[in-house]
């Protein structure tokens, strides 16, 4: 499966498991903001993206079974935690991509979201780190599923960045439009992403 020594694979697989703990943790915290601030402001690429935290906390839940007790050099349960990510992404799509054409077709207007701005700023800082190491540790250990999740971290830190693009847009200069077509960008790269994950293929 690997030519990783033992003592250095198990390291790594604690250290993985230790940032999934991490991720975890914060994807709860910015779920459950972001979908109050989205909410509040009825933003559907906001609360298409605290949704998406609830996906990536369930990748991060998966890499943490993956890595734990038996499981942690077993090439089924690899195959099986690659899977469960790949899906993960794929129930994140169908929401987002409708609400996002209702909001197009009937001009719905965001509201301002300072607190929807905050965490997707947050979010531009911590995710990127998270996504960079678990992608290298992927490789190290061949785990297609701890890659892919951290291909999530990733995707949220883009998603983030796409976002707080339109909550500025729309408060600055009233660009509501840019909301709606977010989502539906994010919402055509998870059904990617999730494409990829399943076959195998390195996600990017």
């Amino acid at each position: 499966m690997t030519t990783v020594p033992e003592a250095a694979w198990t390291k790594d697989a604690r250290t993985v498991r230790l940032l999934s703990w991490f991720s975890l943790v914060w994807m709860v915290l910015e779920g459950a903001l972001g979908l109050l601030a989205g909410g509040t402001a009825g933003s559907v690429s906001l609360i298409g993206w605290a949704l998406s935290s609830a996906v990536e906390g369930l990748a991060s839940i998966i890499v943490i079974w993956r890595f734990t007790g038996s499981r942690t050099l077993s090439e089924s349960a690899e195959g099986r935690a690659q899977k469960a990510v790949a899906i993960s992404f794929w129930l994140l799509a169908p929401y987002i991509g409708i609400q996002s054409i209702i909001d197009l077709a009937t001009g719905h207007r965001a509201e301002n979201s300072v607190l929807g701005m905050v965490l997707t700023a947050a979010s531009l800082v911590i995710m990127p780190v998270l996504g960079v190491a678990k992608q290298r540790l992927g490789a190290r250990l061949d785990s297609g599923a701890t890659a892919g999740e951290g291909t999530q971290n990733l995707l949220c830190a883009a998603t983030a960045a796409a976002v707080l693009i339109g909550l500025a847009g729309n408060a600055l200069f009233g660009a509501w439009w840019l909301d709606p077509v977010i989502g539906l960008v994010i919402a055509a790269v998870a059904v990617k992403e999730g494409r990829e994950a399943w076959k195998g293929e390195d996600c990017c």
